[in-house]
């Protein structure tokens, strides 16, 4: 995925995202924490239903956006 919001601030929580991934049986790398992928991927799925709420009239991103 190419990085669109580089030096943008996480947009979730480190320590939970290592939590989640342990509680499945999987360790972190750190690159996964520290890198941008992650942070890109939130930002690609919140844009998507940002376009949604507009495209329907609305200001108000709703969980049928996502």
């Amino acid at each position: 995925m190419a990085k669109k919001k580089a030096g943008t601030e996480a947009l979730f929580v480190k320590s939970k995202v290592r939590e989640y991934i342990k509680s499945k049986g999987c360790n972190t790398s750190g690159d996964v924490i520290d890198g941008a992928s992650l942070n890109d991927a939130i930002i690609d799925v919140l844009d998507k239903a940002i376009g949604r709420a507009k495209a329907n009239g609305r200001k108000t991103v709703q969980e049928k956006d996502l």
